[in-house]
């Protein structure tokens, strides 16, 4: 029996890694084991229990105002004793955290093989995302399995002369977490406020957008609900003080704005699944709401999902408030235009991601 370690760390990770686990433990000929390092904490623990995951091991590195320095060392030194002790035939890791690059590159030095989930995402300029970037491009030259999620993926790691026989696309797992979280019979307070409106759903937090372009983003924001008298926008804000701060000077004092702490994941894609289009700054949500029908306008400079872009389930809008504002107005006001992104093609896949990776682990481990 082959030995199979999960290392996440962060609540996007969880949402993604945790249908990945349910459907290995499944497997017979598959042992496996979950750590989590802790990097988010009370986020990480939701999300953990609706998927019914109870880790193996807890680094429970977290701590207030902590750097990348802090995550990165208190990882290392953490994880060599798990991993010397379990011994895994190979770790998985997902995505482009801090918590996969430290993991992957602990296993290098202990020369465990790695397996990359949801590998090959590129922008190929470092400060957009900082640090995801360069934490997936260096966990690239670590893998032995890359789990790409769609053929652009795939072919961005052929580009980089990684060996071609260890590249599978298998869509992405958070598209079968989906099938956990979606409720028909669903029901919120929030959503009961925002019911004879169009509901905009915003996320906001990335490092770079911190400072000015963030102000410009929540302005451009602002702006919308003043001039459309049918739009409400529900902001689950982000832990990070300062996007609070900003968030606070921009949008508090709105009745038309609600700025409700951090959602379960269950309520999040509730909220998503009942919203009319969305505002975000983050990657994950740029797969899911495809999968809803959700159009999804992106505030930032450059994505790694380009698929999105191309099959025109996204619009990249950057963080001026202009551009923010003009295409927000022109979905809101043309219809043509909505419906355009709303009928797109998912392009990232079906929802068998989980077991196609742990049907591939089992033939080649």
């Amino acid at each position: 029996m082959k030995k199979v370690m999960l290392v996440f760390g962060t609540r996007p990770e969880a949402i993604k890694m945790c249908p990945l686990v349910n459907e290995l433990k499944k497997r017979k000929e598959l042992q496996t084991v979950v750590c989590v390092t802790g990097q988010h904490r009370e986020m990480l623990h939701q999300v953990l229990n609706i998927f019914k995951v109870v880790p193996d091991y807890d680094l429970d590195i977290m701590k207030d105002k902590q750097s990348l320095f802090d995550v990165t060392i208190n990882i290392l030194e953490k994880i060599k004793a798990v991993l010397e002790k379990e011994k895994p035939d190979i770790v998985l890791v997902h995505g482009d955290t801090t918590t996969t690059y430290v993991s992957a590159l602990a296993c290098f030095y202990l020369h465990i093989p790695v397996g990359h989930v949801e590998a090959g995402l590129r922008t190929y300029n470092l400060d957009s995302p900082y640090p995801e970037e360069f934490n997936r491009q260096s966990v690239s030259i670590l893998s032995q399995f890359n789990f790409a999620p769609t053929n652009l993926a795939k072919q961005n790691l052929i580009n980089e002369q990684k060996d071609v026989s260890k590249i599978y696309v298998t869509g992405n797992t958070v598209i079968d977490a989906l099938k956990t979280t979606i409720r028909d019979d669903y029901k919120n307070e929030y959503l009961e406020w925002a019911k004879d409106s169009r509901l905009i759903l915003l996320t906001a937090h990335r490092r770079e957008n911190l400072g000015l372009p963030m102000h410009h983003m929540f302005k451009a924001i602002r702006k919308i609900v003043d001039e459309f008298p049918d739009v409400k926008i529900i902001y689950p804000i982000h832990m990070n003080p300062l996007v609070r701060q900003i968030a606070d000077e921009e949008l508090g004092g709105n009745e038309k704005i609600k700025i409700i702490e951090p959602l379960e994941v269950i309520d999040f894609h509730n909220f998503m699944a009942r919203s009319y289009l969305i505002l975000t700054d983050s990657g994950g949500i740029q797969e899911e709401a495809p999968s809803l029908g959700k159009p999804v306008l992106v505030m930032r400079d450059t994505t790694e999902r380009p698929e999105g872009v191309k099959a025109g389930t996204l619009k990249l809008v950057g963080t001026s408030e202009d551009k923010i504002y003009n295409t927000f107005k022109l979905l809101l006001e043309n219809k043509e235009e909505y419906e355009k992104m709303s009928k797109a093609t998912n392009p990232y896949g079906d929802g068998t991601a989980c077991k196609q990776i742990a049907d591939i682990l089992i033939k080649n481990l």
